[in-house]
């Protein structure tokens, strides 16, 4: 009965905390199956009720009625950079500073060369031997065809490792959020101590663009890539983005040169002149059902303040973590507690952490698992309350105490983990 009743009081405070949340009610803006706690938006975003109206309307009316005059009519051309700038108001950036195009990989492709190119004479380049495993696979793929050398170095000792590299520095290249513990790198730092001594600095936002206070510009990133699919909410296949700081627009040389990111695109000249501003960033035709889904998508955040989100997600992860404690649930926490080092996840340590997370899935809350042992959570406060944080730390507790994860059937994997 102690359990019960440390439960109850427990989901008490945690309604308490949703009725005086600045995020109050914003679960409504997403449709969400009621018996579902969704904890992994930061894999795939819930889905915003503005979307499948949007995606109606580009289907039937602008492309099945309006057709190609839809590209002039309904701005489908400007659609990138329109949808760019909403981006830019959630990761601190003026507008004119982000372009919503293609996926993570082939942006952070992109900033690689560009930042080379930007910083001639130079041949280091720094990331985290434990980013996401894209960005390891384009950076030393990029700094292989631009003769740049890649070095390995944790965020913990990057500021030491740049002031090393010296004059020698290209970029230094790292993500904000560490995608499998969610600890919160301090990339401010990182920023100084690259312009410290003349290079540039790259800000990977997929675990952050959305649910942190970013601030690309008052934190002086050069270049940042992310995602559109995690918390911002644009669905699967969702197209990424990038930003380059307007001091290095008129600098920057991005290796695709597509027709998209020319100056006089359809003057259909035989050589390539890049287009003023972020434009230049562009390179084929986008898919524009993903890009105008995404804008949909982003109504979600209307009224909002990054820092209010921000205040909301560290609430909320707190009360999961405290409510892990209050139950007695005894696993180590891959995830730091203090605030100001944590993401918007909570990630647990399990020898048979897939196992659990396939219980928790089978018991409706659905999370995420990532080698070699991490039970991943991701809180996305638009749409997860303190409540659903209480409960999904009760049922993390009975598949512990039940045993659940020893069933043979949550031993079996997918194709996607």
């Amino acid at each position: 009965m102690t359990t019960v009743h440390t439960h109850d009081d427990l989901t008490a405070r945690a309604a308490e905390a949703d009725a005086a949340s600045p995020l109050h009610g914003t679960r409504d803006r997403f449709a969400l199956p009621d018996d579902v706690i969704y904890l992994d938006g930061n894999s795939l975003g819930a889905l915003p009720r503005a979307v499948p109206a949007v995606v109606d309307d580009v289907m039937h009316r602008q492309w099945g009625e309006r057709l190609i005059r839809s590209w002039n009519e309904a701005d489908w051309w400007g659609a990138q950079t329109r949808v760019g700038d909403l981006v830019g108001r959630l990761v601190g950036a003026a507008p004119g500073q982000v372009v919503v195009t293609d996926s993570t990989s082939v942006n952070l492709f992109k900033a690689v060369i560009g930042a080379g190119r930007l910083r001639p004479g130079r041949t280091v380049v720094l990331t985290d031997p434990d980013s996401f495993p894209t960005d390891l696979y384009m950076t030393e793929s990029a700094a292989a065809l631009a003769g740049l050398e890649v070095r390995r170095v944790h965020p913990r000792d990057a500021v030491a490792a740049i002031a090393e590299a010296g004059d020698a520095l290209a970029l230094a290249s790292y993500s904000s959020v560490d995608y499998r513990t969610g600890e919160l790198w301090d990339l401010r730092a990182i920023t100084e101590a690259a312009h410290a001594v003349g290079g540039l600095a790259c800000w990977d936002l997929c675990h952050s663009a959305g649910v942190i206070e970013v601030d690309l510009d008052e934190g002086g990133a050069d270049l940042a890539v992310g995602c559109g699919y995690k918390y911002l909410n644009g669905g699967p296949g969702a197209p990424a983005f990038l930003y380059v700081a307007s001091r290095h627009q008129d600098d920057f040389e991005q290796p695709l040169t597509g027709w998209q990111g020319h100056a006089h695109p359809f003057e259909m000249r035989p050589d390539y002149e890049p287009a003023p501003g972020i434009t230049r960033a562009r390179v084929g035709t986008p898919p524009l059902l993903s890009v105008l889904a995404l804008e949909a998508a982003l109504t979600a955040y209307d009224g909002l303040s990054p820092a209010d989100v921000r205040a909301a997600s560290l609430s909320v992860t707190g009360t999961f973590i405290d409510a892990l404690d209050a139950l007695g649930v005894d696993l180590p926490l891959a995830t730091p507690r203090e605030p100001e080092r944590r993401g918007s996840q909570v990630s647990l340590r399990h020898p048979q952490a897939f196992a659990v997370v396939q219980a928790l899935i089978a018991r409706g809350v659905i999370g995420d698992f990532r080698e070699p042992d991490i039970i991943r959570l991701g809180f996305a406060p638009l749409y997860v309350t303190h409540v659903d944080a209480v409960r999904a730390a009760q049922h993390v507790k009975e598949v512990l105490d039940g045993r659940e994860f020893e069933r043979p059937e949550f031993a079996e994997r997918g194709a996607v983990t």
